[in-house]
């Protein structure tokens, strides 16, 4: 019983060590080396560059071959998702061959994308003219939707 015991004082620690480990693991199609570059900083000298970037949906434009997604980029987590919140990285335009439903590509989505660095291009914001860096996507990943939820906790009486 001792070395049952001892044993499972050992193993435990490992447990959770793997258990927590996995809570912050990307998704497989997330998963590889990505340049440190981010759509604030990107020139058109880091054309070819590997990224993962992700942020929420602003518009979808879906064309005859492909669709386009526009992006206020964000800080990714340990798991490749959208940290949340107001951090903003700019704005980037991501394309991807095929059709994606703007339905469900919806503006405010969390998604992360990989793909290379294509190039600059040059979009309307209201009547400003920005510059934004647009990815050719290998992977695009629409994350599930997070809900604020309220708790409430119903206290007894002091008596």
């Amino acid at each position: 019983m001792a070395v049952a015991t001892r044993s499972f004082r050992l193993l435990a620690p490992l447990a959770v060590a793997l258990a927590l480990g996995g809570c912050v693991t990307a998704p497989k199609p997330l998963q590889g080396t990505w340049a440190a570059t981010t759509p604030q900083a990107a020139t058109d000298q880091d054309r070819g560059t590997t990224v993962r970037w992700g942020g929420r949906l602003v518009e979808v434009r879906p064309a005859a071959a492909s669709t386009c997604f526009d992006v206020i980029a964000q800080p990714l987590g340990a798991n490749g998702a959208p940290a949340g919140g107001d951090d903003s990285l700019g704005r980037f335009r991501a394309c991807r061959a095929g059709f994606y439903d703007p339905a469900v590509f919806a503006p405010n989505r969390e998604v992360t994308f990989t793909g290379r660095l294509a190039g600059i291009d040059t979009v309307r914001i209201g009547d400003y003219d920005a510059k934004v860096p647009r990815i050719d996507a290998d992977v695009v990943f629409l994350w599930p939707e997070r809900r604020d939820v309220d708790v409430i906790v119903e206290r007894s009486p002091w008596w």
